[in-house]
């Protein structure tokens, strides 16, 4: 069981930093490098050449990171119900996943534009010039923002994984553990309170 958990694990935090560290790569190196060829006419192919040889690559990470992630939460279940703060951290990275795999797709959308859009000029990959086509200038601008949100929804995801790791020391399980009991205990009494404080309500109300 152990070495299932582990190979999970690998799974989940490979495919995690070859998202994280291809997006940021590519955003710094790849339209780096061709913002730097001499011909404006060549650049956006040269870059678009570039992400088309990582995107399976990258697909591959993101399903292996998946898969890892689905597997951990699967032999981890026991805890996101009996620990307190596991349940939420999990939404938490729930949602970051989401956002990432729905900006990750929609720029390989706007990617696949740009690569149809033939030699258009520009300055960069993500900077239209005055003489770049008007739609292919859209599709930059929104590359521009794209390209940073990635990294920085996959690098949150990477905290969120290192925080979610420290949750499953012994010491924070134990606290954890007696964190959740103690909340289902006290609801109990918390009802029985409130359920008190109505009667006597409407006691009051009856007596006046």
């Amino acid at each position: 069981m152990s070495e299932r958990h582990t190979a999970l694990r690998s799974m989940h935090d490979l495919g995690l930093a070859a998202w994280f560290g291809g997006s940021l790569m590519g955003a710094l190196g790849v339209n780096g490098a061709a913002a730097q060829v001499s011909d404006s006419t060549e650049r956006l192919t040269v870059a678009s050449a570039g992400w088309a040889r990582w995107t399976p690559v990258n697909a591959a990470a993101i399903g292996a990171h998946l898969a890892g992630a689905v597997g951990e939460l699967a032999t981890e279940s026991p805890r996101v119900f009996a620990q307190s703060g596991v349940a939420k951290m999990s939404a938490v990275k729930t949602a970051l996943t989401v956002g990432a795999l729905a900006v990750t797709g929609y720029s390989r959308l706007l990617g696949k534009r740009l690569e149809k859009a033939g030699n258009p000029p520009v300055d960069g990959t993500t900077e239209p010039n005055h003489q770049t086509p008007t739609n292919v200038a859209s599709c930059q601008r929104q590359m521009k923002l794209l390209q940073w949100t990635i990294p920085a929804l996959t690098g949150a995801l990477v905290v969120v994984t290192a925080y979610m790791g420290e949750q499953q020391k012994p010491g924070q399980v134990f606290r954890g553990m007696l964190g959740r009991a103690g909340g289902l205990m006290s609801a109990p009494k918390t009802m029985g309170k409130v359920a008190a404080m109505g009667g006597a309500k409407r006691r009051m109300a009856m007596a006046g």
